[in-house]
């Protein structure tokens, strides 16, 4: 009797999961339903807002272009406080009651990994979440897509091509005592070892943390002439406030995540000289490029604030959901945006991303960076992608 009952229960989980992987949630004859999760009260919600902003635009110009092959694009954005608890319940909310066909742009590593569990149950796909961790593509599943290279790769890549130019004899790092923190020292630490390095000096803070003092004095003391970052906003700010204040004066190299405009507008004229690993580039309202300067221009116009960096995430997340969707025709279903994504090509856009492919096997766009500077108060393309 028991072997009945739990041959019944496998052939009705397999049934389940057959069916979850030939559904077709969200997706109507006049519609596409999407669901993203952002911070919109946490210690993110800036980043948040401009997320969910630039997603709009993008939704709202393919919907006045006809939609994607007659279906118009539904958004639906829900808070998780950049809390990982939330994060599920929005999820559960998105998967269940609202039936999107897509997760797109969902902000937050912990706030990632604690939802795709959620979606994949229910054959959701989880695309271009807004964050540069490798789980976002490892291990290895099918309902994975990521556009962003990691910190690890962005450093490991930089790290060696800056040391080189700078002609650096003493590397050290300052980074935050988390999994953040450690994937951009574990970067710099590979990328210093190809070049025959290692760190002088490593030294890190707690989240949150304030003060920076005694880490810059030990970096001092070691003579450091280039320090790698592993910090994101504040505490970029206050290292590098801290060691001008101290006449320390070495070559400062961070990640994608201290790629904002908040460093230059918060920590004024001491952050010149600052470099950054990036990809897309800061859409300024008086940027050189033409192209750039019209998108910038176009989210003033519509939401009367200026656009940044993560505006354009947001914006790029739907513009490449639209090509792969389209690319799958009208019986758009998970199995055939799947197999439109395995062989999708995408050139580089008008922010200057580099092309991204994808495959059955490959589940992360393009694992290249280019370096990014300050300079008089703004940020300053000034490399080329450099490939691993």
């Amino acid at each position: 009797m028991k072997r009945k009952l739990a041959a019944a229960a496998a052939l009705a989980l397999a049934a389940g999961l057959a069916g979850a992987q030939n559904s077709n949630q969200g997706v109507s004859k006049d519609e596409i339903v999407l669901g993203s999760i952002q911070d919109l009260s946490g210690p993110l919600a800036g980043f948040g807002k401009q997320v969910r902003l630039g997603m709009m635009l993008r939704v709202d110009e393919l919907n006045e272009q006809g939609g994607i092959n007659g279906r118009k694009v539904r958004l639906i954005v829900e808070d998780s406080g950049y809390d990982p608890r939330k994060a599920v319940l929005a999820a559960q909310k998105l998967v269940n009651q609202d039936k999107i066909f897509a997760m797109v742009a969902h902000i937050g590593t912990a706030q990632n990994m604690a939802a795709m569990p959620v979606q994949f149950q229910k054959n959701v796909i989880n695309f271009y979440p807004v964050t540069a961790a490798r789980e976002m593509y490892e291990p290895h599943h099918r309902l994975k897509y990521a556009f962003a290279a990691t910190y690890y790769d962005q450093i490991r890549v930089a790290l060696p091509k800056l040391v080189k130019e700078k002609d650096a004899k003493k590397v050290c790092t300052i980074y935050q005592d988390d999994e953040f923190g450690l994937e951009v020292m574990r970067g710099g630490e590979d990328g210093l070892k190809a070049a025959g390095m290692a760190f002088a000096e490593k030294t890190t803070f707690k989240r949150g943390a304030t003060d920076f003092s005694s880490q810059v004095a030990r970096m001092k003391a070691a003579g450091c002439d280039l320090v790698v970052l592993g910090t994101i906003i504040r505490e970029t700010i206050g290292t590098i406030g801290e060691s001008r204040k101290t006449g320390f004066n070495p070559t400062f190299l961070g990640s994608s995540a201290a790629y904002t405009d908040l460093i230059h507008k918060l920590g004024g004229p001491a952050m010149n000289g600052l470099y950054a690993t990036m990809t897309v580039q800061h859409p300024y309202l008086d940027e050189a490029s033409q192209p750039i300067r019209f998108w910038a221009n176009k989210y003033k116009t519509k939401f009367n604030e200026d656009p940044t960096v993560f505006s354009v995430y947001g914006w790029g997340a739907i513009d490449a959901f639209a090509r792969a969707a389209s690319k799958a025709g009208g019986q758009l279903t998970t199995d055939s945006f799947v197999k439109a994504m395995d062989s999708m090509v995408y050139p580089p856009d008008i922010f200057g991303s580099a092309e991204a492919t994808f495959s059955a096997t490959k589940r992360l766009g393009s694992n290249q960076a280019r370096l990014s500077q300050i300079q008089d108060g703004k940020w300053k393309v000034i490399s080329d992608y450099v490939k691993p």
